[in-house]
């Protein structure tokens, strides 16, 4: 019994970061465009930030962006930068920054703002005031993001 309450005690204390309090959209700071402090206070995780960003209907960033990591995938956009090496020219901040509100680094850029809940337009009233993303998967994606580096 002792050794039960010793593991889930060690357990819970391993994991009470998950239970960070997340960051509101309208509560980023953001400096020179980059965000430093995470979203969420949890490690975003490469894997599910890998399909958030295939995915069509969250990130969709293939829809802009060339990204070698998936080449296997259909209908890779040119508007964007080619990602490969994005981790080498960005830092997790700036990459925190350019997925959260891309606006506050390029001046007139169409890369949508992922993690904002107002001041858009949004085509169904279900979406009004949620953002794109959230905080989570805006880490994850950041997270999968800092993979992509070049030697």
């Amino acid at each position: 019994m002792k050794k039960t309450i010793v593991a889930v005690a060690a357990l819970l204390l391993g994991t009470s970061s998950v239970y960070a309090e997340v960051i509101a959209p309208k509560n980023v700071v953001y400096q020179d465009g980059a965000v430093s402090k995470s979203l969420t206070g949890v490690a975003g995780d490469p894997a599910a930030g890998r399909k958030a960003f295939l995915n069509r209907k969250q990130g969709n960033c293939l829809a802009c962006h060339v990204n070698s990591d998936m080449a296997d995938q259909p209908f890779h956009g040119e508007v964007g930068p080619s990602l490969d090496g994005v981790a080498t020219r960005w830092s997790e901040a700036e990459l925190r920054g350019i997925v959260s509100n891309s606006k506050k680094t390029f001046e007139g850029t169409i890369m949508p703002a992922f993690y904002i809940d107002s001041g858009y337009n949004r085509p169904l009233d279900k979406f009004a005031g949620k953002s794109i993303l959230t905080a989570q998967q805006v880490e994850d994606i950041v997270a999968y993001l800092m993979t992509l580096k070049t030697e």
